[in-house]
């Protein structure tokens, strides 16, 4: 699988594929980065991208020339390759998105800067557009990263264990359970003694206890729902 970062600051992206799960997976071949720099495209003496918005207010907005041109050149290149834009005012990603996503062959990424992007450019390439949070950041790099990193990790060979996929919050209308390791004690603190003692059902019933009692926590809604869906079952 491709992923293309179409961004104006390349090494913000490029490190995070340096060590870890992903880099592996880059060294196996089973995904492929690489990048496009729109102001490489633009026609300014000086490489300018961005402009002053009609209608007034503060900031710049990347302005059509050389976003479009680098993106057309990208589609020249590849005709199949689905186009994000990562926006604040666009639909949530979820995980279902990124399972959905791991099935494309090639996904560009455009991270806007300054105050955004010309509407135009999306309204013309955007095959989705995406926000990962109601909050503001400085640019759409990180966003793009976050959906490149849960996007790969469900496609297949990216992760050692793939069961790992099925117990992850998310999966489910409930978060994953807590999780323990070695040793049974520390700082005076220990591990659930059901954990230690063998009994796969009980250990089942307890996971389930404790991933309920997260949820009704932190996402209560969820729990309704999870509580509706075993109605249903």
């Amino acid at each position: 699988m491709r992923f293309t970062f179409v961004t104006l600051f390349k090494s913000l992206v490029e490190g995070y594929f340096s060590d870890s799960i992903l880099s592996r997976a880059i060294d196996k071949d089973i995904i492929d980065v690489d990048y496009l720099n729109p102001r490489d495209y633009s026609q300014n003496k000086h490489q300018k991208v961005d402009d002053t918005a009609f209608g007034g207010g503060a900031g710049m907005v990347m302005y059509p020339q050389p976003l479009w041109d680098a993106l057309e050149d990208l589609k020249k290149q590849n005709e199949d390759v689905y186009i994000i834009f990562l926006t604040p005012v666009a639909k949530q990603f979820v995980q279902n998105d990124a399972k959905r996503l791991s099935k494309k062959s090639h996904i560009a990424f455009v991270s806007g800067r300054y105050e955004g992007i010309d509407e135009r450019i999306i309204e013309n390439f955007a095959d989705e557009v995406f926000s990962i949070g109601d909050y503001i950041l400085t640019g759409g790099e990180l966003p793009s990263l976050v959906m490149c990193d849960a996007i790969s990790r469900n496609v297949d060979g990216v992760l050692g264990n793939s069961d790992s996929l099925s117990v992850e919050s998310f999966e489910s209308s409930l978060l994953e359970a807590p999780t323990f390791s070695k040793p049974q004690v520390y700082n005076e603190m220990e591990v659930p003694s059901e954990f230690l003692k063998g009994n796969h059902s009980k250990i089942r019933s307890l996971k389930l206890s404790l991933s309920e009692s997260k949820t009704k926590f932190f996402r209560p809604k969820q729990l309704l729902k999870h509580k509706a869906e075993q109605r249903l079952s």
